[in-house]
Protein backbone atom coordinates (compact mmCIF):
# COMPACT_ATOMS: atom_id res chain seq x y z
CA UNK A 1 0.00 0.00 0.00
CA UNK A 2 1.14 3.49 -0.89
CA UNK A 3 2.06 5.90 2.03
CA UNK A 4 2.68 8.68 -0.10
CA UNK A 5 0.35 11.25 0.06
CA UNK A 6 -1.91 12.32 -3.00
CA UNK A 7 -4.90 14.22 -3.98
CA UNK A 8 -8.12 11.46 -3.24
CA UNK A 9 -11.63 12.46 -4.26
CA UNK A 10 -14.25 11.07 -1.40
CA UNK A 11 -17.84 10.54 -2.52
CA UNK A 12 -20.27 9.55 -0.19
CA UNK A 13 -23.74 8.90 -0.64
CA UNK A 14 -26.02 9.12 2.34
CA UNK A 15 -29.54 9.90 3.62
CA UNK A 16 -30.27 13.93 3.90
CA UNK A 17 -30.07 14.56 8.04
CA UNK A 18 -28.92 16.76 9.82
CA UNK A 19 -25.27 16.84 11.74
CA UNK A 20 -24.76 14.43 9.17
CA UNK A 21 -21.97 16.80 7.76
CA UNK A 22 -20.70 17.94 11.35
CA UNK A 23 -19.70 14.20 11.95
CA UNK A 24 -18.09 13.46 8.57
CA UNK A 25 -15.51 16.60 9.26
CA UNK A 26 -14.84 15.25 12.93
CA UNK A 27 -13.97 12.19 11.19
CA UNK A 28 -11.18 14.30 9.26
CA UNK A 29 -10.58 16.50 11.99
CA UNK A 30 -9.57 13.86 14.91
CA UNK A 31 -7.20 12.83 12.05
CA UNK A 32 -5.74 16.14 11.38
CA UNK A 33 -6.43 16.41 8.10
CA UNK A 34 -7.21 19.57 5.54
CA UNK A 35 -10.79 19.15 3.81
CA UNK A 36 -9.40 21.05 0.19
CA UNK A 37 -12.88 21.01 -0.75
CA UNK A 38 -15.99 20.07 -0.04
CA UNK A 39 -19.40 19.65 -2.25
CA UNK A 40 -22.74 17.97 -1.67
CA UNK A 41 -25.73 18.26 -3.84
CA UNK A 42 -28.75 16.01 -4.74
CA UNK A 43 -27.29 12.76 -6.42
CA UNK A 44 -28.70 10.43 -9.52
CA UNK A 45 -30.91 8.92 -7.53
CA UNK A 46 -33.90 10.35 -6.01
CA UNK A 47 -33.83 11.57 -1.84
CA UNK A 48 -30.07 10.62 -1.72
CA UNK A 49 -27.13 12.96 -1.40
CA UNK A 50 -23.94 13.40 -2.47
CA UNK A 51 -20.62 14.34 -0.60
CA UNK A 52 -17.27 15.62 -2.88
CA UNK A 53 -14.89 15.67 -0.29
CA UNK A 54 -10.92 16.18 -1.62
CA UNK A 55 -8.22 15.62 0.80
CA UNK A 56 -4.67 15.08 0.45
CA UNK A 57 -3.48 12.09 1.99
CA UNK A 58 -2.17 8.53 1.91
CA UNK A 59 -3.82 5.25 0.65
CA UNK A 60 -3.38 3.42 4.35
CA UNK A 61 -5.31 6.99 5.22
CA UNK A 62 -8.19 7.54 3.25
CA UNK A 63 -8.96 3.56 3.26
CA UNK A 64 -9.26 4.08 7.26
CA UNK A 65 -11.07 7.14 6.81
CA UNK A 66 -13.50 5.17 4.37
CA UNK A 67 -14.55 2.75 7.04
CA UNK A 68 -15.07 5.54 9.18
CA UNK A 69 -17.27 7.17 7.53
CA UNK A 70 -19.31 3.48 6.49
CA UNK A 71 -19.71 3.42 10.07
CA UNK A 72 -22.34 6.59 9.72
CA UNK A 73 -26.07 5.28 10.05
CA UNK A 74 -26.82 7.28 7.27
CA UNK A 75 -24.17 6.73 4.94
CA UNK A 76 -24.96 4.49 2.57
CA UNK A 77 -21.91 3.65 0.76
CA UNK A 78 -18.72 5.73 0.43
CA UNK A 79 -15.84 5.62 -2.42
CA UNK A 80 -12.14 7.17 -3.00
CA UNK A 81 -10.61 7.65 -6.02
CA UNK A 82 -7.39 9.44 -7.47
CA UNK A 83 -7.55 11.86 -9.59
CA UNK A 84 -7.05 9.83 -13.05
CA UNK A 85 -10.20 7.96 -11.67
CA UNK A 86 -12.36 10.51 -12.43
CA UNK A 87 -13.69 13.41 -14.40
CA UNK A 88 -13.27 16.55 -12.62
CA UNK A 89 -14.33 20.39 -12.53
CA UNK A 90 -15.26 23.54 -10.58
CA UNK A 91 -16.90 26.77 -11.16
CA UNK A 92 -16.33 30.18 -10.31
CA UNK A 93 -17.76 33.85 -10.20
CA UNK A 94 -15.87 36.68 -10.60
CA UNK A 95 -17.35 39.75 -10.47
CA UNK A 96 -15.84 42.82 -12.10
CA UNK A 97 -16.48 46.59 -12.00
CA UNK A 98 -18.66 47.53 -15.09
CA UNK A 99 -16.12 50.81 -15.96
CA UNK A 100 -13.57 47.72 -17.05
CA UNK A 101 -15.92 46.68 -19.24
CA UNK A 102 -16.19 49.27 -21.53
CA UNK A 103 -13.34 51.41 -21.03
CA UNK A 104 -10.87 48.11 -21.53
CA UNK A 105 -11.97 46.64 -24.58
CA UNK A 106 -9.35 43.77 -24.12
CA UNK A 107 -11.10 42.38 -21.41
CA UNK A 108 -13.30 40.89 -23.63
CA UNK A 109 -10.85 38.90 -25.68
CA UNK A 110 -9.63 38.02 -22.35
CA UNK A 111 -13.39 36.32 -21.24
CA UNK A 112 -13.54 34.85 -24.72
CA UNK A 113 -10.71 33.14 -24.96
CA UNK A 114 -10.45 31.83 -21.82
CA UNK A 115 -14.26 30.32 -22.38
CA UNK A 116 -15.92 32.51 -19.74
CA UNK A 117 -19.72 33.56 -19.51
CA UNK A 118 -21.02 36.42 -18.93
CA UNK A 119 -23.36 36.02 -16.42
CA UNK A 120 -24.90 39.52 -15.75
CA UNK A 121 -23.89 42.99 -16.55
CA UNK A 122 -24.96 46.00 -14.27
CA UNK A 123 -24.10 50.34 -14.73
CA UNK A 124 -21.63 49.00 -11.87
CA UNK A 125 -20.54 45.52 -11.96
CA UNK A 126 -20.45 42.61 -14.32
CA UNK A 127 -20.02 38.85 -13.30
CA UNK A 128 -18.21 36.35 -15.28
CA UNK A 129 -18.71 32.59 -14.63
CA UNK A 130 -16.10 30.12 -15.85
CA UNK A 131 -16.01 25.85 -15.28
CA UNK A 132 -12.63 24.23 -15.65
CA UNK A 133 -10.35 22.89 -13.78
CA UNK A 134 -8.62 24.65 -11.01
CA UNK A 135 -5.14 25.75 -13.20
CA UNK A 136 -7.59 27.47 -15.63
CA UNK A 137 -10.21 29.74 -12.60
CA UNK A 138 -7.00 30.69 -11.05
CA UNK A 139 -5.63 32.19 -14.41
CA UNK A 140 -8.34 33.80 -15.39
CA UNK A 141 -8.60 34.87 -11.77
CA UNK A 142 -5.11 36.62 -12.25
CA UNK A 143 -5.88 37.80 -15.81
CA UNK A 144 -9.04 39.63 -14.54
CA UNK A 145 -7.08 41.32 -11.15
CA UNK A 146 -5.91 44.43 -12.32
CA UNK A 147 -9.01 45.49 -13.74
CA UNK A 148 -10.88 45.63 -10.57
CA UNK A 149 -11.96 42.61 -9.56
CA UNK A 150 -14.58 43.05 -6.62
CA UNK A 151 -15.57 39.52 -5.60
CA UNK A 152 -14.47 36.24 -6.30
CA UNK A 153 -15.49 32.69 -5.57
CA UNK A 154 -14.92 29.52 -6.42
CA UNK A 155 -16.98 25.78 -6.09
CA UNK A 156 -15.90 22.67 -4.58
CA UNK A 157 -14.87 20.21 -6.79
CA UNK A 158 -17.16 18.15 -8.71
CA UNK A 159 -16.94 15.12 -9.96
CA UNK A 160 -17.96 11.43 -11.36
CA UNK A 161 -15.91 8.68 -11.40
CA UNK A 162 -14.62 7.15 -14.88
CA UNK A 163 -16.07 3.57 -13.47
CA UNK A 164 -19.54 2.89 -12.05
CA UNK A 165 -19.84 3.88 -8.60
CA UNK A 166 -22.77 0.68 -8.36
CA UNK A 167 -24.60 2.92 -6.05
CA UNK A 168 -27.29 1.99 -7.59
CA UNK A 169 -26.94 -1.65 -7.17
CA UNK A 170 -26.34 -0.84 -3.39
CA UNK A 171 -29.48 -0.03 -2.75
CA UNK A 172 -31.16 -2.18 -5.15
CA UNK A 173 -31.77 0.17 -8.18
CA UNK A 174 -30.15 -1.33 -11.02
CA UNK A 175 -29.60 2.02 -13.02
CA UNK A 176 -26.14 2.61 -12.51
CA UNK A 177 -24.28 2.86 -16.13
Amino acid sequence: MNSLKQTFTVSIYTENNIGLLNRISAIFLKRHINIESLTTSQSEIDNIFRFVIVVNVSEIMIKSIIKQINKQIEVISSFYHTDKETIFLETALYKVKSKSLFDEKHIQKIIKNSQANMVTVSPNYFVIEKTGWREETEKLYKELEPYGLLQFVRSGRISVSKEPMNISNILGLNTDK
